[in-house]
């Protein structure tokens, strides 16, 4: 089994990624971490969790070393259980999004002494997306006009999401663009679309889970490739399968990439 901890486990994600944990008995929860003050704190993990008493309460400290820590929280957290993971030679997967430049640099500089699995999303379906939209975007060459929506639940705090803007770096990357100067962030007013520009929109909507829609359009016809996440558990299981892959790698920064299609693939959490 593998150790593992969770920050951000009263969380939404840090529920489902604990109680597919303890289902899948390929897992040993030995953290179950919050913030200073979350009225979660002292609780048992299963119990939040929904899924009866485990036995490990939420605390704000690690108090077990884990094999992996896996990260969902707001960027200051993820810098902090960084920082704790390097001390103590713990691998990491990072679900964060909204890291700052400085930030992203930090997980780079720290993957020279941990194991680091970092995506925006975890998704098996979204990583597929990934892999092939830079090929879709070459294939079809710079006639083809680039729109990407997405849409998640109310209480998200970034926009556009990181699964958005890692679509759109994956055009850019097979198309010869640079994102900073390429990417629109919703459009307003009465100018026209430049050339080469990528187009991002970002809804807000209930409790929305996730949705991406990577749109090519030229004059006559429009070829759209999208996805939707029913549920949280996509992206919880592919954390965890992140968690089994990474236990015993050596020091890097890895995506879910590397994960899904890379060598020495381990198979799906049950």
């Amino acid at each position: 089994m593998i150790r593992i901890a969770i920050t951000g486990a009263a969380g939404r994600m840090g529920r489902r990624i604990a109680a597919l944990a303890i289902g899948s008995e390929q897992f040993d929860i030995v953290g179950a971490l919050e913030s200073t003050g979350q009225e979660a704190i002292g609780r048992d993990v299963g119990e939040l969790a929904g899924v009866g008493t485990f036995g490990v309460k939420v605390t704000e400290q690690l108090t077990d070393a884990p094999q992996v820590l896996i990260d969902f929280s707001l960027p200051d957290g993820t810098m902090h259980w960084l920082e704790v993971c390097r001390e103590h030679s713990v691998a990491m997967v990072i679900g964060t999004t909204g890291l700052t430049e400085s930030q992203l640099a930090e997980v780079a500089d720290s993957a020279s002494r941990i194991a680091i699995v970092h995506a925006p999303n975890m998704s098996v379906g979204v990583n597929l997306l990934l892999k092939v939209v830079g090929e879709v975007a070459s294939a079809l060459g710079e006639d083809y006009d680039v729109e990407i929506t997405e849409a998640h639940h109310r209480f998200k705090k970034d926009a556009p999401s990181g699964t958005a803007i890692a679509l759109a770096k994956a055009v850019c990357a097979a198309t010869g663009r640079e994102y900073g100067e390429s990417a629109v962030l919703g459009r307003g007013g009465k100018s026209r679309r430049r050339p080469g520009e990528i187009g991002m929109h970002a809804v807000r909507l209930g409790d929305t889970v996730g949705e991406h829609s990577v749109h090519f359009g030229c004059l006559g016809e429009t070829v759209t490739i999208s996805h939707s996440a029913h549920t949280r558990d996509t992206f919880a299981r592919g954390a965890l399968r992140a968690a089994l892959w990474v236990a015993d790698r050596k020091p890097g920064l890895y995506t879910m990439q590397d994960v899904l299609f890379g060598e020495s693939r381990k198979g799906a959490v049950k």
